[in-house]
C-alpha cells in the first residue's frame, strides 16, 4: 500500500503559499458557504439542500408536474436547481405559441421567476450577518496580512455576499469584472487584462450573484442592490444570447488563463468537480503550461464514486487531497506520518492533521495489558474550508 506523510506534502503547501514567484489562485466552491467559525456564523443550504428545499416549496400542481418531468428528462444524477432553470430558460426561448411539460410561455416564465426568488430569499444571508462570526472574514484577514507580490484570485460558484462581506469588513480592495457608480456594468475586456489594477485581489463569481441582473434596454449585465433586480445565474442563462453569456464566458476564460500563467497554482476547496463546464477549463489549460498546477482539496473520507480519481492519476500536475487519502504525482495512497511527532510538534501537525488512536495490542494466552501501538493514520482536516482558513492564519500569526 501507497502512502502519504501529510507532513511532508502541507511543508510543500507552505512554502508555495509563501512563495513570491507563485500566482495563487482558489476555487471555492459550495462547500464554503456551508463552512462556520462558530455557532453564530450563517451558513448557504448546499446545491443538493437548496435544490430539495426550492423543490418541495413548489406548492401548484402543474408546476409541480412539469418539474418532475424536467427531472426525468435531466436524469437524477444530474438534476439540480441550476440544471432545472437551465431547462427552463431553454424552453422559454423555443415555446413560441405552444405548451412544454404543459406550461405555456407565461407559465414556464412564471416557475423561473418563482425558482430564483426562493434562490434569492435562501441565500441572502447578509440582511442577518455580523461579519466577525464569519469564516470567510478571517480568510479575507490571511489574504491582507499575507505578503505576497501577486494577488490572490478568487474564483467562486457562489451567488452569495459572504466573500465581498469579508473582504470589504477588511478594507481589502478588490475587482469583481463591474465597473462604474451608479448601475455598474460587466465589463469583459478588463476581466481578461491581467495588467489592470495588478496589486488588487481579484473576485470572480463564475455561476452569477445576487445583484446581478441584465439589463434589457441596455442589452448588459450590471450590478445593483435593489431588491426588484434578478439574480443572474450561470450557467442557466442561455449561452447563445451574447449579451447574456458575456459574464460567464469571460470569467471562465479568465478561470483557463489564469490556470494557463506560468507557476499558477489552483487551490480548490468545497468544490466536488461537478461542474463540468469548469473541469473541462481546468484540466484543459493544465496542458497548456508546464508550470502551474492543480490542488484539490475534496471534503470526502475516500473518494468514493468521485471521477476526479482517475482524471488524477493520470496527470502529475493534479494533486487531489481528501481526509484519509490522496493521489499526488499519479500515485494513489492513505495518509500516513513516517514517524510519530514529538509533542511540541504535535500542536503544529494538529492544524491540518488529526491523527488516528492508537491501537491496542495483546499477545494470546498472555495475561499482561494490551499495549498501544502507534499507526501514524488519520483525516487531513484542512479539506474542510474552516480548518483550511485556521491553517493560513497560522502562517501569519
Amino acid at each position: 500500500m501507497i502512502t502519504h506523510d501529510p507532513t511532508e506534502y502541507i511543508k510543500g503547501l507552505q512554502t508555495i503559499l509563501v512563495s513570491d514567484k507563485k500566482k495563487i489562485g482558489f476555487l471555492l466552491g459550495a462547500g464554503t458557504s456551508l463552512a462556520k467559525k462558530n455557532f453564530n456564523s450563517k451558513v448557504v443550504p448546499s446545491v443538493i439542500e437548496m435544490t430539495n428545499n426550492i423543490i418541495q416549496s413548489i406548492t401548484d400542481k402543474k408546476n409541480k408536474d412539469a418539474v418532475n418531468e424536467i427531472k426525468d428528462e435531466i436524469g437524477d444524477c444530474k438534476f439540480n436547481i441550476e440544471t432545472l432553470l437551465s431547462k427552463l430558460e431553454l424552453k422559454f426561448q423555443a415555446i413560441g405559441n405552444s405548451s412544454l411539460n404543459g406550461l405555456d410561455k407565461n407559465g414556464i416564465k412564471s416557475l423561473i421567476d418563482e425558482i430564483k426568488n426562493k434562490i434569492k430569499e435562501i441565500v441572502s444571508v447578509h440582511n442577518d450577518i455580523q461579519a466577525e462570526n464569519q469564516i470567510q472574514t478571517d480568510f479575507a484577514e490571511w489574504i491582507k496580512r499575507a505578503d505576497r507580490k501577486f494577488p490572490i484570485e478568487l474564483f467562486t460558484t457562489n451567488y452569495d455576499y459572504l466573500f465581498e462581506i469579508g473582504l470589504e469588513y477588511h478594507n481589502i480592495p478588490y475587482f469583481d469584472g463591474f465597473s462604474g457608480s451608479f448601475n455598474p456594468f460587466f465589463c469583459a475586456e478588463l476581466v481578461n487584462d491581467f495588467s489592470f489594477l495588478p496589486k488588487q485581489t481579484k473576485l470572480w463569481k463564475i455561476h452569477g450573484s445576487l445583484g446581478w441582473a441584465y439589463d434589457e434596454s441596455n442589452r448588459k449585465v450590471i450590478r445593483s442592490l435593489s431588491e426588484n433586480n434578478n439574480l443572474l445565474i450561470y450557467p442557466s442563462v442561455l449561452k447563445y444570447v451574447d449579451s447574456k453569456k458575456l459574464p460567464y464566458e469571460a470569467l471562465m476564460d479568465r478561470l483557463s488563463n489564469f490556470i494557463k500563467q506560468d507557476d499558477a497554482v489552483l487551490i480548490t476547496c468545497g468544490y466536488s468537480f461537478g461542474d463540468e463546464h469548469i473541469n473541462e477549463r481546468i484540466f484543459t489549460s493544465l496542458q497548456s503550461s508546464a508550470t502551474s498546477s492543480v490542488l484539490a482539496l475534496l471534503y470526502e473520507d475516500n473518494f468514493n464514486e468521485n471521477h476526479i480519481l482517475e482524471i488524477a492519476k493520470s496527470n502529475g500536475k493534479l494533486s487531489v487531497y481528501a481526509k484519509k487519502s490522496a493521489v499526488i504525482g499519479c500515485q494513489y495512497g492513505i495518509w500516513k506520518l513516517k514517524r510519530e511527532p514529538s509533542k511540541d510538534y504535535t500542536i503544529s501537525l494538529n492544524l491540518y492533521f488529526d491523527e488516528d488512536a492508537p491501537e491496542m495490542t495483546s499477545q494470546l494466552n498472555e495475561e499482561k495489558k494490551g499495549e498501544e501501538k502507534w499507526t501514524g493514520t488519520g483525516k487531513l482536516i484542512i479539506t474542510d474550508f474552516s480548518k483550511l482558513v485556521k491553517f493560513l492564519q497560522s502562517m501569519i500569526v
